[in-house]
């Protein structure tokens, strides 16, 4: 496979999974900050919002103030945010129609048809809470189909596994950004990590993720700060968890060097995180810091995607 279809192919996927990331923040942003005030607590939860997604420093450089309107049409709209969830759809075209013939006629059609109907239906934003909820759906929903066409139509071959790869490395940052953001933006100051906070502004993490659900399978407790990390951090059972995404990004990488004969930098990087994460547990993790934990962790995948373009893509 020619490297600029690899590239194509492995941002595609990114932006995808990147725009239901953002779809997921705003929505359940929204849940949060439509409750009482007292249960919201004293943090801006548009404010992380932006953190989350990675984007205060642009954002602040054009707005002033992080309120609903304002963080919404910069998470969701704007031209002047290259990660917006326009831009998102946008590129994920452009990368589509550059790899048209390796994509199945049912991935193309998502993304096509999201793309027309982001130009039909969402050209001028939304005006109230109704359509924004019906915008974040929509958003999720093309995801949804992209990632069920890619897995239920493709060959697993080269073009998949580089998608793929795509996928989880995207999947990966976004985990480990909210469950950084929430820890130490939204937890009181008066309170420590692991001590009690409010269930609805715990159980926007997991909304943000859609993890609520599988939470209670899992630990059938309340919602409590260190189990929540343990979910999304080392159970290989949810497939947004870190180590799910790493166990997937193994797999794939090690199928792309069975087909190219050779292993690489990518394929040691990327086992070398897979296996400090079955070897950590909570308790040695919250010892050392969460935040310590996760920085580096995020330094270690961004590490990953630039060894893959180094490896592949270029």
């Amino acid at each position: 496979m020619l490297s600029r279809t690899a590239e194509n192919l492995f941002w595609l996927a990114r932006y995808v999974e990147r725009a239901e990331y953002l779809a997921r923040t705003i929505d359940a942003t929204l849940r949060v900050t439509a409750l009482p005030h007292a249960y919201v607590g004293q943090g801006n939860e548009w404010d992380s919002a932006l953190l989350t997604a990675g984007v205060s420093a642009s954002f602040y450089s054009l707005y002033e103030e992080a309120n609903e309107a304002n963080v919404v049409e910069f998470l969701s709209f704007s031209p002047a945010n290259p990660s917006s969830i326009r831009n998102c759809i946008e590129n994920a075209r452009l990368n589509s129609r550059a790899v048209r013939t390796a994509l199945t006629g049912e991935m193309w059609g998502t993304i096509n048809g999201a793309w027309i109907e982001l130009q039909e239906s969402w050209s001028k934003g939304t005006k109230t809470r109704e359509q924004l909820t019906a915008f974040t759906r929509f958003v999720q929903e093309t995801s949804l189909r992209f990632d069920g066409s890619a897995y239920r139509t493709m060959l697993r071959n080269d073009a998949y596994w580089f998608s793929r790869l795509g996928v989880h490395l995207e999947r990966a940052d976004n985990t480990a950004r909210i469950l950084d953001v929430k820890y130490h933006l939204l937890l009181p100051e008066q309170e420590h990590v692991g001590g009690p906070l409010d269930y609805y502004q715990w159980s926007s993490i997991l909304r943000s993720v859609s993890a609520q659900t599988a939470y209670h399978w899992v630990y059938r407790q309340t919602l409590k700060p260190w189990l929540i990390a343990d979910l999304l951090i080392l159970n290989d059972s949810l497939p947004r968890s870190l180590a799910s995404c790493y166990g997937d990004l193994v797999r794939n990488l090690d199928q792309i060097g069975v087909a190219y004969g050779r292993q690489g930098p990518a394929q040691r990087h990327a086992r070398g995180v897979r296996n400090r994460l079955e070897h950590s547990n909570m308790e040695d993790i919250f010892q050392r810091g969460l935040h310590e934990f996760i920085q580096e962790f995020i330094a270690d995948n961004s590490r990953l995607g630039e060894i893959v373009t180094k490896q592949y893509l270029i």
